[in-house]
């Protein structure tokens, strides 16, 4: 048997693959675009993951306005209530039950007209009382005022007789001078009427001086007479008005209102039982917020409207006590008061602040609830970044920008109470 050699292919070992040149450029390719996604990737992640100051927003989770230069309207909007321009209350001076209702609520009513009738048994026995205890003391008043003037009655005929005999002692003693230097009488017998017209004379002299004396004293007790006289009478008015201020009357003319008092109820002194209010003269009453306190002041013009019309008034009186964050103004008419107008009616009313001004502003909203200290500035980028601003006046539909935003920025006017902590607001 003949051995017959295998055959092996010389060079088998050194055969190698021989790429072609375009599937090396595809390799490379897609290797570049993986590491691109991974970039994209890294980058959209970073985008997408906020820092700590950083909050994603829904973009239609927020409103925005755009910061402008126009006239700002300074006025401040008002719910303005109509009130009488006038009221006055009805008190009861004195208690007692309501023995009779003779005014109704509502109705017109003159000054001094009754409105009703209280009865006190024991007022009115007091009055009674008192009544007769100063009757009695005027009665004694007017006889010690008798007594003076009977004195001097009695001082005056006592010096008016004293003066008559006196001029007949002075007579008598010149009929007897006649005789004496005619040597008809003696002087035994004129002397006697010498002395008796020396001693009228000097009564009367006396008499007078005593008068003269009395008569001041006489003047001071009856000038103290008449005035307990008056102190008694004047008492007496007071005790008797007393027992008539159980009967309510209207202290002014107009309207009757809050009159509700009913039979049997009982009052007591100083409970108000009703007010009076000025018919057909009003005025308005409006809350106002306390950020305007500072610049209302009286005599600030106004605007009501009214079916289509436009009434002007001003502020006649400002109540500053501030309540829940508001304090009261009161706004008179300057021309004719609107006719139909009824108590309790609203108005919307208009309080002008001051003139229009250009300025910078930016549309008002939930954003100035923080103070308006601070507003988030869109960046065109889907950022809004906060700015610490500075504002100033304010009306319902605009804040006037007076640091901090420039005319065409936009900025987030929703409010910020949610957006407190951070810096950057990245809207989605």
């Amino acid at each position: 048997m003949i051995d017959t050699p295998s055959l092996t292919i010389s060079g088998a070992g050194m055969d190698r693959r021989v790429e072609r040149p375009g599937r090396a450029r595809r390799r490379l390719v897609v290797r570049g675009a993986i590491g691109a996604a991974a970039l994209l990737a890294a980058l959209a992640l970073w985008w997408l993951t906020p820092g700590s100051n950083s909050l994603v927003v829904d973009a239609q989770a927020i409103r925005t306005g755009t910061v402008a230069r126009e006239a700002f309207r300074d006025f401040v909007p008002l719910r303005a209530e109509v009130a009488p321009l006038r009221t006055v209350y009805v008190g009861a001076v004195q208690g007692g039950s309501v023995a009779a209702l003779i005014a109704t609520d509502g109705t017109m009513v003159a000054a001094g007209a009754p409105l009703a009738r209280l009865s006190n048994p024991s007022l009115e026995l007091d009055v009674a009382s008192r009544s007769a205890s100063i009757v009695g003391q005027l009665s004694a008043n007017s006889g010690a005022e008798l007594s003076v003037q009977r004195t001097r009655q009695d001082a005056a005929r006592d010096l008016a007789d004293a003066r008559n005999a006196l001029s007949k002692a002075e007579t008598a003693l010149r009929q007897k001078q006649v005789l004496f230097d005619r040597g008809f009488v003696t002087a035994a017998a004129i002397d006697p009427l010498r002395e008796e017209a020396a001693y009228q004379k000097s009564r009367v002299a006396a008499l007078a001086a005593g008068q003269a004396q009395a008569n001041g004293t006489l003047a001071d007790q009856s000038a103290g007479i008449s005035a307990t006289g008056r102190e008694l009478r004047d008492s007496l008015g007071m005790v008797r008005e007393s027992l008539a201020a159980l009967t309510l009357r209207a202290p002014v003319s107009g309207r009757l209102t809050a009159f509700t008092i009913q039979p049997g109820q009982m009052i007591k002194p100083g409970d108000p039982v009703g007010q009076i209010d000025s018919e057909g003269q009003w005025k308005l009453v409006a809350d106002v917020d306390q950020f305007y306190l500072g610049r209302v002041r009286t005599g600030l013009s106004a605007r009501a409207d009214l079916d289509g019309r436009s009434y002007p008034l001003h502020v006649i009186r400002i109540l500053p006590q501030v309540t829940e964050g508001r304090f009261r103004v009161e706004l008179g008419f300057d021309g004719a008061v609107p006719a139909g107008l009824n108590r309790g009616q609203t108005l919307d009313t208009r309080l002008v602040l001051g003139a229009d001004r250009p300025a910078i502003v930016a549309p008002a909203g939930g954003w100035l609830d923080a103070g308006g200290a601070a507003a988030f500035v869109l960046d065109g980028d889907g950022h809004a970044v906060r700015r610490a601003i500075q504002t100033g006046r304010r009306n319902p539909d605009q804040v006037e920008v007076t640091a901090g935003l420039a005319p065409g920025e936009r900025i987030v006017t929703t409010p910020l109470a949610t957006y407190a902590p951070y810096q950057t607001l990245i809207i989605r």
